[in-house]
């Protein structure tokens, strides 16, 4: 498949046909719980951390029935993420992907046990599904995906966040990076190097220093690169987040617009100017870009993704 939009689609039903078998099943006890899981997790969303994966798997030949797993895992996260996001001791929101929030559609003690249920489901996955063909390796991918969803990842950002509603002027430009690096960023690198090293390296041997891969772990060098384009693209694609809450709309959101700004919370928008988040959401793609200048066009599906982050329209 060469054209993107085609590849993205067969990622998005790929994602969601996995999801469906993942989770719960519709009805099976505690059922209100299953079904709020399974309303905030399927239909709907883009599934960008999906296909970084799974581009991400092209780079290093990964099965594809590993990085299932590992998307799956990580689109949990996510779902869970945007159900205790839209909540009233949070960011207090009612709609989400163009529908009620999970709160709203249930309750708040269904949606934060919902959540809690998805990222425990998600650890499961990966502790339980061989992904690797090496144990340690295996616990490394574990505890990078522990690492990007707690106090030095995924929950650090938010609370960071929700400390600095008001003071959206009191805030720095690296505070604010520092702050959606662990907040967007920390999730979106876990989903590329997940990807990548569902893989395998190419099992080369170097001469010069002794060093053997036997094949079955993914070069540090290429790691290094990968870990690069994801950091980059993972700023990229809260700065174009930022930029749509002042552009677009709510209905092509399919979330509320301005409530950034009407809580006077910091954005690289309040921050820089529209114009100059822009140019600077620009300039963290030519870097993703410049991380990938070493690969073949097996990275061609994570150079059109960047593309495709930073150009959105919602």
């Amino acid at each position: 498949m060469s054209d993107f939009q085609e590849w993205a689609r067969h990622v998005a039903g790929l994602t969601e046909q996995t999801l469906a078998e993942l989770l719960p099943p519709a009805g099976s006890n505690p059922q209100r719980l299953h079904d709020a899981m399974r309303y905030s997790t399927l239909g709907g969303g883009k599934r960008v951390r999906p296909m970084l994966a799974f581009a991400a798997g092209l780079v290093t030949n990964a099965d594809i029935e590993r990085v299932k797993i590992v998307s799956s895992a990580v689109e949990m996260i996510h779902a869970y993420s945007l159900i205790h996001d839209d909540l009233p001791c949070m960011d207090d929101d009612v709609l989400r992907r163009g529908r009620p929030t999970c709160h709203i559609e249930f309750d708040e003690a269904t949606a934060l046990l919902a959540g809690d249920a998805l990222q425990a489901l998600a650890f499961e996955l990966v502790s339980t599904h061989k992904l690797a063909d090496l144990a340690d390796v295996q616990l490394e991918m574990l505890q990078l995906f522990i690492r990007a969803c707690g106090s030095h990842g995924m929950a650090g950002g938010q609370a960071i966040d929700l400390a600095n509603v008001g003071l959206a002027q009191s805030i720095t430009l690296p505070e604010l990076e520092f702050m959606h690096m662990q907040k967007t960023g920390a999730l979106i690198r876990a989903a590329v190097m997940l990807g990548a090293r569902c893989g395998k390296g190419s099992g080369t041997n170097d001469a010069t220093n002794g060093v053997t891969n036997s094949g079955k772990d993914v070069e540090p060098e290429t790691l290094a690169s990968l870990d690069r384009y994801a950091k980059c693209i993972g700023l990229a694609f809260q700065v174009v987040d930022d930029v749509l809450d002042c552009e677009s709309n709510t209905e092509k959101l399919g979330k509320t617009v301005g409530k950034d700004q009407n809580a006077n919370k910091p954005t690289y928008v309040s921050l820089m100017g529209l114009n100059p988040a822009k140019q600077f959401a620009n300039e963290l793609l030519n870097d993703a870009l410049g991380a990938l200048k070493n690969f073949d066009q097996r990275a061609d599906r994570l150079r059109q993704l960047a593309e495709f982050i930073v150009r959105r329209e919602h």
